[in-house]
């Protein structure tokens, strides 16, 4: 547990009747670095051991010291135990931020354990005949039982063949016995009792027609502010990882301009012209005058490097955009700070991707101006659309359940595998609006759920915690009560949040239309044409080739540079090999 808390190690230990209770805890100081508040820590009958921070403990604090409570720690840590006490289960409603965390109430003999609203702190669980047993990572549930667990290939083929986007729409992990507590889940145990995870928040979506254009933009500057400044709560020295986009030039831009921190950026600079936004990146140094690090993607030893990460996560990396990230928190460690910030989840508050556009073109269709949101659509976006598919502007007219795009090609890779294997898309609902239905999914079940347990398993492989301020919770239901005819304009998407960083963000990176995203080439990491490489992947031998055609396999390898299309393909191919092989 060292990676996740080097700072302090320690264990406490419970009876109650015929059962025994152990919390173990490993510490990363951010807030409140004295030892006074390491854990597991105690009030009275109650102790924690949590994992994450509330950001608003700041005025919890305050309400509880105006109440005459008497504290011993500036910790959250304090706070978040004090809520337990005086609201039991429901003092998650009080709280803005991310954890998971697990009480043991001696008085009622019970064990609480908590998840936050959009799942950013890990939480896994084994219900077994020989006890209950959670942890923040699946290795510690390993430790703890002393032997291996069964791998779930039903869940790696689901990755293989159908990607990151199918891997968190049931509680299946990459083992057999392992289950994840979900989003803004609570699950209590007592003696005898049933272990049923509950729901304690779900996101609505009301549209508000009243809120005008220069309501959103005012509303959403007011919470985005808000969302950073107490997110810039920390200890320790502050670092954010930069893109050429807006999502994470606002947040460096804002931290810098309007509250003034001092903040170090980490970069990573692809050769590849698809993914190279070194330009922008740039210009947003430039502007905030920042410290920076500018880190290139190197084939130095890959496949060494991936498989220390998938060791590390206990699963597959999910895209090769997290086997890049990885060289971020390397360095950020290197230099020496212990938090970072990430611009996660703005485009499923405020539409980024190109299917938005041509859902919101279905919303527009039959007000007087759709010809202008048409027409600014060709203008601005059809010229950046690889994928075909994505280039008809009718596409959810004629058919509003389409979602082949999702689980892309498909198809495509079923004769690579040794036996067929397919599952249908499923979607959630949570609303009847179809845009609003399609981020949802894409915020709790598709995109933002791997892009988190990713950023976390990379960040804490290294010491480092994560932030994301577009996790925010009023900030996410504001942005989903703004009326869809203000959230594309122009050909921008995500205008709204262009809007409200206008004089904040540098108009270089806040008015470019091109979307490139955090991504990397294949080919700019893996050389496939090496023989070392070849023979290690190709290795007859090993286990993944009991799901996979190995001639195939090389019949593909032997296209040099890969399809851009079956690079991820690739990719998935490698990771379900080493993970295979590993485990």
């Amino acid at each position: 547990m060292k990676n996740r808390g080097p700072d302090h190690q320690a264990c406490a230990v419970f009876t109650v009747g015929d059962q025994r209770i152990q919390l173990l805890h490993a510490r990363l100081s951010i807030i409140d670095l004295d030892p006074r508040s390491n854990q597991p820590f105690t009030i009275r009958d109650t102790t924690i051991v949590y994992n994450g921070e509330i950001y608003n403990y700041v005025e919890l604090r305050q309400t509880l010291l105006d109440d005459g409570v008497e504290l011993r720690t500036d910790s959250d840590t304090e706070v978040l135990l004090h809520y337990y006490r005086r609201h039991g289960e429901d003092c998650v409603k009080h709280f803005e931020g991310m954890w998971s965390f697990a009480i043991f109430d001696a008085g009622k003999g019970s064990l609480f354990l908590s998840r936050d609203r959009y799942a950013e702190k890990p939480l896994y669980y084994m219900e077994l005949p020989e006890g209950f047993f959670f942890a923040s990572e699946i290795k510690f549930l390993r430790a703890l039982l002393g032997r291996s667990l069964a791998v779930n290939h039903n869940h790696l083929l689901r990755g293989l063949m159908h990607g990151y986007k199918s891997l968190y729409k049931t509680d299946e992990t990459y083992f057999e016995e392992v289950r994840e507590l979900k989003y803004a889940q609570n699950l209590t145990l007592v003696p005898g009792g049933k272990i049923e995870p509950r729901r304690y928040w779900k996101p609505s979506c009301d549209i508000d027609e009243s809120i005008s254009l220069e309501d959103a933009i005012a509303g959403t500057r007011e919470r985005l502010l808000e969302s950073v400044r107490i997110r810039l709560r920390a200890d320790v020295p502050l670092a954010f990882c930069l893109s050429g986009g807006v999502d994470s030039a606002s947040l460096v831009s804002i931290a810098a301009k309007e509250f003034n921190a001092k903040l170090h950026t980490f970069s990573i600079i692809d050769t590849d012209e698809r993914y190279n936004e070194e330009e922008n990146i740039m210009a947003t140094v430039r502007d905030v005058a920042c410290p920076h690090s500018l880190i290139a993607v190197s084939q130095e030893n890959p496949l060494g490097r991936l498989k220390k990460l998938i060791e590390y996560h206990d699963a597959p990396i999910g895209t090769i955009s997290y086997y890049v990230h990885s060289l971020i928190s390397e360095q950020v460690s290197k230099i020496g700070y212990r938090v970072t910030f990430s611009g996660t989840s703005a485009d499923e508050l405020y539409t980024g991707y190109y299917d938005h556009f041509l859902l919101h073109l279905n919303e527009m269709r039959g007000r007087d101006d759709y010809d202008y949101y048409l027409n600014t659509w060709q203008e601005h976006i059809g010229e950046f659309i690889r994928n075909p598919i994505l280039k008809n502007a009718n596409l959810y007219r004629d058919d509003p359940n389409f979602r082949d795009h999702i689980f892309d090609g498909n198809a495509e890779l079923q004769p690579y595998l040794c036996k067929p294997w397919t599952e249908p898309y499923q979607e959630a609902m949570f609303t009847g609006n179809l845009l609003r239905n399609r981020m949802f999914n894409e915020l709790f079940h598709e995109v933002t759920p791997m892009i988190l347990h990713e950023d976390d398993l990379n960040s804490m492989f290294y010491s480092i915690e994560n932030r994301s301020p577009y996790l925010d919770t009023h900030l996410q239901q504001f942005a989903y009560s703004i009326p869809p005819q203000h959230l594309i304009r122009e050909g921008f998407g995500k205008h709204v949040l262009r809007e409200a960083v206008s004089g904040i963000l540098n108009d270089q990176v806040r008015l470019d239309r091109r979307k490139k995203g955090f991504n990397a080439s294949i080919n700019s990491i893996f050389d496939l044409r090496d023989a070392e490489v070849r023979d290690y992947l190709l290795n007859p031998q090993a286990e993944v080739f009991e799901i996979i055609d190995r001639d195939k396999l090389e019949q593909l390898f032997d296209q040099f540079p890969i399809p851009n299309h079956l690079s991820k393909f690739i990719f998935n191919f490698i990771n379900a090999r080493m993970f295979l092989e590993i485990n």
